[in-house]
């Protein structure tokens, strides 16, 4: 028999699947909510689809025709600092509304101002894709050649100890010519 979930459930776990952080995966999400992990992607699907009846606009884009999901991840440091700017001069509620439109959480306000605060968010730009695949590729090349020298150290302490057994057997050239 299939779980029969609410649509608010299901459209309080998309919030969390977009908001979720860099570091968090899809699976882990949908492990702690207690469903699929195919179940939650279905869902997002159906968010972007506007199938759900009270998923708001905000929050989402349209990207070459397809909808797009913005996570507080994919803001701008302007956009962020802007909305800082914003949130500064209202009240809690009216901050939590605006949020609710823009797809936030006021947390994620909170912590961009302490990041602008610390200067975090200069020095912690937001690595692109094509930043992150040469610093895949540069750790790949690390490690290959990590390995080699890891080889030729072990072949050289081999042949080492090989030596010092032929001595050992038979004794040095040297001792023999005198």
């Amino acid at each position: 028999m299939r779980a029969k979930f609410s649509q608010s459930f299901k459209i309080q776990a998309v919030e969390k699947a977009l908001n979720r952080s860099n570091v968090t995966s899809l699976k882990e999400i949908s492990d702690s909510l207690g469903i699929g992990q195919s179940t939650l992607q279905k869902w997002m699907v159906k968010s972007r689809n506007q199938e759900f009846e009270s998923i708001s606009n905000e929050g989402i884009s349209s990207v070459g025709g397809r909808v797009k999901e913005r996570r507080p991840q994919d803001w701008s440091p302007e956009e962020k600092l802007d909305m800082i700017i914003r949130c500064a001069v209202l009240s809690e509620n009216e901050v939590s509304k605006l949020c609710r439109e823009k797809g936030l959480y006021p947390h994620h306000v909170k912590q961009w101002k302490q990041d602008f605060v610390g200067g975090a968010a200069v020095n912690t730009a937001v690595n692109s894709p094509l930043e992150a695949k040469h610093l895949r590729h540069e750790n790949k090349a690390l490690k290959k050649e990590l390995n080699r020298k890891d080889k030729a150290l072990a072949e050289t302490a081999a042949l080492l100890v090989l030596q010092k057994k032929v001595h050992a057997i038979w004794g040095n050239d040297e001792d023999s010519s005198q």
